[in-house]
């Protein structure tokens, strides 16, 4: 019962225009710095094509970019796209993407654990790529949908080796904010707060390159900007999730002799 009042359209419409409203106010009351602008401002007003990643966590935050820094820009051939989850928290979302005249696109990878079930990520590559080749900007969240936290998957690597597009990072932070206690520690900033936003690149995505370490590349520098509009807005900075295994003390196993002199 609960799940399809949650399913409703009129429910997801309302809840669209309620977080629209919410991170309208919270960018519009906000003091923001911005570093690295022109690097995005290139390819948006040019109609270069790039893909912009930055972390899940950071989706509330990321409305400054329609609202703050591309409204001051050179009006675009084509709208930013931003890929969104076909969850039910992606339902609203994307309404409020609609209302900040972004373009939604819907679909991820498959669950590994699920892998018969759809969740649109075909249809979600075929619009990511039609978007890309005509020039736009696609917004993606290398950890999403369900993480690891800030762990870069290879899906933006593979659209962009697809495309031979190249790869804009942007660290997007916010403080002060509270943080969810969802698996990728979401990011709710207040109003009034300190934004900071830093774009870094852009990252070429050659199609001979090894993707696993193109990978491994990406996560490294969209962590590095991140951190870095972390430090910008004053937000406490969380240890990365190996940080914290490396941390957990190891026990003993029972089979361990105990040392002799």
């Amino acid at each position: 019962m609960l799940k399809s009042i949650f399913r409703s359209q009129i429910l997801q419409t309302i809840l669209g225009w309620i977080l629209w409203a919410y991170m309208a106010l919270m960018v519009r009351t906000s003091k923001w710095e911005i570093e690295g602008e022109e690097i995005l401002k290139e390819h948006f007003e040019n109609n270069k094509g790039a893909i912009l990643a930055a972390w899940h966590s950071r989706i509330f935050v990321m409305s400054v970019l329609p609202a703050k820094i591309t409204s001051r820009w050179k009006k675009a051939e084509n709208p930013i796209s931003m890929i969104i989850s076909q969850s039910r928290d992606g339902a609203f979302i994307t309404q409020a993407a609609i209302h900040l005249h972004l373009n939604p696109i819907r679909g991820s990878a498959a669950n590994k654990k699920k892998k018969d079930k759809d969740k649109g990520g075909t249809e979600a590559l075929r619009l990511a790529t039609r978007a890309l080749k005509k020039g736009g900007v696609v917004c993606m969240t290398p950890d999403g949908p369900r993480g690891p936290r800030e762990e870069a998957g290879l899906g933006p690597i593979r659209i962009a080796q697809l495309t031979n597009t190249p790869i804009i990072l942007w660290g997007v932070s916010a403080a002060p904010s509270k943080r969810a206690k969802t698996w990728d520690r979401l990011v709710l900033p207040g109003l009034f707060s300190k934004g900071a936003v830093v774009f870094a690149g852009p990252m070429e995505v050659p199609r001979s390159a090894n993707a696993d370490e193109l990978r491994a590349e990406l996560e490294r520098r969209l962590r590095e900007a991140t951190r870095r509009a972390d430090e910008l807005a004053g937000l406490k900075i969380l240890p990365y999730p190996e940080q914290l295994d490396e941390a957990t003390p190891q026990l003993p196993s029972s089979s361990s002799q105990p040392a002799t002199e």
